[in-house]
């Protein structure tokens, strides 16, 4: 569908009417809705944040994209851009599109305003365009892979105007990373775990699992990072983005003489790959340390393997998660009435839901 915006000079862009691809739906507009349920639309989250950083996003996504093995992908757009909206709308109601984003790629959404804002940031990364929605993908290292106008994915359904699902994947599938070997992961885990004298903290997780997340921003954060570098290189196998990565993960299993019982799942290992630590403790695998038994097993967990980090720090590790705990449980106790509450256990099924 060529949409009357195409037709214009670049100067027309600012005219408001005709900033996006096509800001209205082709199609007559429906019956106008209640007022209450007006209102209740409008109090919808917006898809671009106006007042974000898009450096600072594009940056984070980066770094995020960087360890994960995935792409960037940033979607030019405006909250008033109808295709932008609706674009959004697809990749996040789709299947096939919500799966191929959550295990491939770190999505950016950057508002351009009245092709007023961030402009200098999309030249800079090649992006030239005089309509929204607009993508640009990125690899890790934030070198451009792809410029795509969004108009070949357009389609109407139902007399409605929106995008091809189908074409969407096509075009996230043809620019995702090389999947990375389990093993050989593993294998520059333990090499510089041996050649730096550390303990490799070995770990399973899944784009899906939000306990394996919970684990990964947990161990990520400065204070906690500069307190596990003392004694462990940090290893993630993905079990389903890497290759081999079940086979893996059902191998320290084994060692472990232990059943798949969730994830995230993970052990300690000497730079010879020799299991010094796991984590089912008493009452099972503990996935995320939170509850208080968990915790405890966590700080037992680390003093067998550790070398350099001291009685001190591992008081201080175990306090972190008992703390983070507390801060949940206080945050809940202070929401409104019917927030759905978190699981007593971190423990998740072993396959997407």
């Amino acid at each position: 569908m060529i949409r009357l915006v195409r037709s214009f000079a670049w100067s027309a862009l600012f005219a408001p009417a005709l900033l996006a691809q096509d800001p209205a739906p082709a199609t007559p507009p429906a019956p106008t809705a209640p007022a209450t349920k007006v209102a209740a639309k409008k109090q919808e989250t917006p898809v671009y944040d106006e007042k974000a950083d898009a450096r600072q996003q594009v940056a984070q996504a980066l770094a995020k994209a960087k360890k994960e093995n995935q792409r960037v992908l940033i979607q030019w757009g405006a909250n008033w851009c109808g295709w932008c909206k609706w674009l959004a709308a697809t990749m996040k109601s789709d299947r096939g599109v919500s799966h191929e984003l959550l295990y491939e790629y770190q999505v950016v959404h950057v508002d351009v305003g009245r092709f007023d804002k961030h402009m200098d940031l999309a030249k800079e990364l090649g992006a030239e365009f005089k309509a929204i929605p607009f993508l640009t993908l990125l690899d890790a290292d934030g070198k451009p892979l792809a410029q795509q106008n969004t108009e070949p994915f357009e389609t109407k359904v139902d007399g409605k105007d929106g995008h091809d699902p189908q074409k969407l994947v096509a075009f996230l599938k043809e620019h995702a990373a090389k999947p990375l070997v389990a093993a050989d992961v593993l294998a520059a885990g333990l090499a510089q775990a041996k050649q730096s004298g550390k303990r490799v903290f070995l770990h399973f997780g899944a784009p899906w699992c939000g306990w394996c997340h919970r684990l990964e921003n947990w161990m990520a954060r400065p204070e906690v990072a500069a307190l596990l570098a003392k004694d462990f290189v940090d290893v993630k196998i993905d079990n389903d983005r890497m290759t081999g990565g079940e086979a893996v993960y059902k191998a320290q299993l084994q060692t472990a003489g232990q059943e798949a019982s969730g994830i995230p799942w993970f052990v300690f290992l000497d730079g010879e790959g020799k299991l010094l630590a796991h984590a089912t403790g008493p009452k099972g695998n503990v996935g995320f340390p939170y509850q208080p038994e968990e915790v405890e097993h966590f700080g037992t967990m680390l003093k067998a393997a550790k070398q350099n980090l001291s009685d001190a720090e591992v008081a201080t590790l175990v306090q972190m998660l008992h703390e983070n705990r507390k801060a949940d449980e206080a945050k809940k106790k202070g929401s409104a009435a019917g927030t759905p509450a978190m699981p007593a256990t971190p423990l998740v099924p072993t396959g997407p839901q």
